[in-house]
């Protein structure tokens, strides 16, 4: 349809009716924004901007009930339930009772986990050495007993390897201290730019590794880590998934790789935690620009801008499903000496800090 009226129309008439349209828009919107259910209405019948999410977070709520069945499992559930567990185990002072709302369903999950075989070696380690400490020190009650009945049965015919080291909360003095100076950090951030000329070099696979395994350091909500990078290492993949977003035209004939940072909204079973999937796949994003800077790699954030065509290209290329939301894209490669780069003067705390 748009192609047909940019037949018809002369560019001047498109302008006229695009300010039209703008201008009614303003209009509705001055209306629509004085109480939530006139705005309801507004993004029911003139505005569809938020319907993909809308339909994302749906079926990723659906997907995250779903994974509590053996046939569909998934260790969302898990991850969230034993990061609760540990948080009650740090607990100053510790209570002799806890958990008692959510323990069975947490050791079912576990259940469920382990017979689909599904849980990395150090999921399961983290959750068996969790629960086995919360049902060392917890005072037995009957929901206890029964959660811990079902534990051990899982343990008599779990299949996985036993993990070196016991993945449970510890003490803080036991942590070493980190020998980088705030000198060196600060250094290391204001010497990463965002860079959009690179060498036609490609970027060791063993490099991308090593920076997702320090993003995946980062914090997360109780540690779902909801979010996958989708990794494209040759500079013809590359290219073409990082021209599919608006504003990288001009450059990114030489990427030489891309990841997509994807967030996964069957993590969550509430649409209050639809955001949760841009907070940590930010959080993990940064420690990984910082860790391809070590070495010698420059890096661009490329923004994801929400519109339908683009979102239809991206999901058809990475076969993504439905509640699954591409975050934003980056590229990597070894930085082009001549290449230029935007000075992009910062904030400074005077200018962003609020103390109240």
């Amino acid at each position: 349809m748009k192609q047909m009226i940019k037949k018809i129309l002369s560019r001047e008439m498109i302008n006229a009716l695009q300010v039209k349209r703008q201008n009614v828009d303003l209009k509705v919107t001055a209306i629509a924004r004085r109480s939530r259910w006139l705005a309801s209405l507004y993004y029911f019948f003139f505005s569809a901007q938020f319907r993909r999410e809308m339909h994302a977070v749906l079926n990723g709520r659906f997907r995250y009930h779903e994974a509590q069945r053996v046939l569909k499992p998934s260790s969302f559930m898990l991850r969230r339930n034993t990061h609760r567990l540990e948080k009650g185990l740090c607990m100053q002072p510790k209570r002799d009772i806890f958990a008692q709302g959510y323990i069975y369903d947490t050791v079912f999950s576990f259940d469920t986990c382990v017979s689909a075989n599904i849980l990395t070696s150090e999921e399961y380690a983290w959750s068996h050495d969790v629960l086995a400490e919360y049902f060392s020190v917890v005072t037995n009650t009957e929901v206890v007993n029964r959660a811990k009945d079902l534990f051990d049965k899982v343990l008599e015919r779990a299949t996985y390897a036993t993990a070196t080291g016991m993945k449970k909360p510890f003490r803080q003095k036991e942590l070493e201290p980190t020998k980088i100076s705030f000198n060196a950090l600060k250094s290391l951030c204001e010497n990463r730019h965002s860079v959009r000329w690179f060498k036609p070099i490609p970027v060791p696979r063993s490099l991308i590794d090593e920076a997702i395994n320090v993003a995946s350091t980062a914090p997360s909500a109780c540690n779902r880590q909801p979010f996958e990078f989708f990794v494209f290492d040759t500079p013809e993949k590359a290219q073409k998934i990082g021209s599919i977003p608006m504003g990288t035209a001009g450059f990114s004939q030489n990427f030489q790789c891309v990841i997509v940072v994807v967030g996964d909204l069957s993590a969550y079973p509430y649409e209050k935690d639809r955001h949760i999937i841009y907070i940590d796949s930010a959080l993990a994003t940064m420690q990984m620009l910082l860790a391809f800077e070590t070495r010698g790699l420059g890096s661009c954030v490329i923004n994801w801008p929400d519109i339908e065509r683009h979102e239809i290209q991206m999901a058809d290329e990475l076969q993504l499903q439905s509640y699954q939301r591409p975050m934003m894209l980056i590229s990597i490669g070894y930085p082009d000496e001549d290449g230029m780069i935007p000075f992009s003067a910062k904030k400074g705390a005077s200018d962003i800090a609020r103390r109240l």
